[in-house]
C-alpha cells in the first residue's frame, strides 16, 4: 500500500531551497562536473521506516535532488554507515551526490548506530560495540538495505528514482553491508549466506574491514563480481576495544573482490574517520582535500558505472596526486594501471 508523502516519517521533512554550490560541505567548493538536466535544489527527507517481518525499524535520510526537467527520475545510492553512526552521517557525501543528480539513501542501522555511544553507562560501552559487531546484526544491516530499497522504489517516491540504476555504498562495517549485498557470501553451519541483491549495478567501499572471524577473505569475495570503487588511506586503522585492523586489510579486501572491473584510491596518511563527517581527524587541511578528492571520485565512478560518460574519471588521479599514495585502476583500462605515487 503506497503512503502518502505526508505519511512517511514521524519526523521532519524538509525541502532545501539551496543551489548545488550551496549544499556543499563547509570548507568545499562543487567540482566542475555537472549533470544533465541541471540541479537546481534538493529536498531532505527523514523517514522511519518499520519492517514487520523483523520488527525491526530502519531510519532513512534521504537527499532528492531536484532539476530542471520535472520528469528526471535520479539514480540512486543506498550508504550504510559504519558503527556508532546514522542517518545524519557522511552528510558531505550526500550533499555532493545530491548536487551531481543522484538521491541518496542514507540508511541507520538500529543496533550498531550512534546509540553504541550514547545508549547506556559509558562503562558499557565495550560490550554495546561487541554487540554491534556481531553476526546477527551484520546480516539485520544487509537486509536492512534490502528494505529500505523496497520502501523508496515502491512507496510514493519510486516515480522520482530510476530503479534501473542503483549503487551501494557503505564505510568501515558499512563498507561490510554493502559487499554482502553486492555479492559476498559466507558461509555458516555448512549454508551459504547468500544476501545478494540483483538490482545494484555498482559498489564504493571505502575503508572496508576484513569479515571478523574470517581467516581469508577470498573465499568470500571472489563471487563479488560488480563494478567496485575502494577507498582508503595508509593510516586507515581501526582500533576499538577488543579488534584491531591494519591499514593494509584494505588493500587485501580490494585484492580479494572478484570483480574484473575494480579501482582502489590510497591517500598518503589520513585516518579510519577521515571519511566521516568529522572535520579535523587526519589533519584539518588534509581532512578537507581528502573529502573533496572522495566526492569527485565516487561521483565521477558512479557517473561511468551507470553510463553517463566518463565524467572525469581518468583525469581525477592526476588532480589528486598531492594527496594520493596509490592508485590502481582495473576498472577503465584493459590492462591494469598501478600508480604507485
Amino acid at each position: 500500500m503506497k503512503v502518502p508523502l505526508d505519511m512517511l516519517s514521524r519526523r521532519s521533512v524538509l525541502t532545501g531551497a539551496l543551489s548545488a554550490a550551496a549544499v556543499m560541505p563547509l570548507g568545499l567548493a562543487a567540482h566542475a562536473i555537472t549533470s544533465e538536466p541541471k540541479i537546481l535544489t534538493y529536498r531532505l527527507l527523514d523517514m522511519d521506516w518499520h519492517d514487520s517481518q523483523r520488527n525491526r525499524t530502519v531510519p532513512v535520510r534521504l537527499y532528492l535532488p531536484l532539476a530542471t526537467d520535472k520528469s528526471y527520475q535520479a539514480p540512486l545510492v543506498v550508504f550504510s554507515h559504519g558503527i556508532g553512526g546514522s542517518l545524519y552521517s557522511y552528510s558531505y557525501l550526500g550533499q555532493h551526490w545530491a548536487s551531481e543528480g543522484f538521491a541518496s539513501l542514507h540508511l541507520q542501522h538500529v543496533g550498531s548506530d550512534r546509540k553504541v555511544w550514547t545508549g547506556g553507562s559509558p562503562f558499557a560501552v565495550v560490550d554495546r560495540l561487541h554487540a554491534a559487531a556481531r553476526e546477527s546484526e551484520a546480516i539485520a544491516r544487509a537486509h536492512d538495505l534490502r528494505f529500505a530499497l523496497n520502501q523508496v522504489l515502491g512507496g510514493d517516491l519510486g516515480h522520482l528514482i530510476d530503479s534501473k540504476r542503483i549503487v551501494a555504498a557503505g564505510h568501515s562495517y558499512g563498507a561490510n553491508t554493502t559487499l554482502l549485498a553486492a555479492g559476498a557470501q559466507v558461509k555458516r553451519h555448512g549454508q551459504m549466506l547468500d544476501l545478494l541483491d540483483s538490482r545494484l549495478q555498482a559498489a564504493i567501499l571505502i575503508s572496508a574491514p576484513p569479515f571478523y572471524g574470517e581467516l581469508s577473505s577470498k573465499g568470500i569475495l571472489t563471487p563479488v563480481r560488480l563494478p567496485t570503487l575502494h577507498i582508503t588511506a595508509t593510516d586507515d586503522v581501526i582500533r576499538i576495544p577488543g579488534y584491531y585492523s591494519a591499514a593494509e586489510d584494505r588493500i587485501a579486501i580490494f585484492d580479494a573482490v572478484g570483480s574484473p572491473q575494480k579501482m582502489l584510491a590510497v591517500f598518503t596518511g589520513g585516518s579510519h574517520s577521515i571519511f566521516t563527517d568529522r572535520a579535523g581527524t587526519g589533519g584539518l587541511r588534509l581532512n578537507a582535500q581528502v573529502k573533496q578528492a572522495t566526492c569527485e571520485l565516487t561521483a565521477a565512478f558512479m557517473h561511468n558505472a551507470l553510463g553517463h560518460g566518463e565524467r572525469g574519471l581518468q583525469t581525477w588521479p592526476n588532480r589528486h596526486a598531492s594527496i594520493l599514495s596509490r592508485f590502481t585502476d582495473f576498472y577503465s583500462s584493459r590492462t591494469p594501471v598501478v600508480k604507485v605515487l
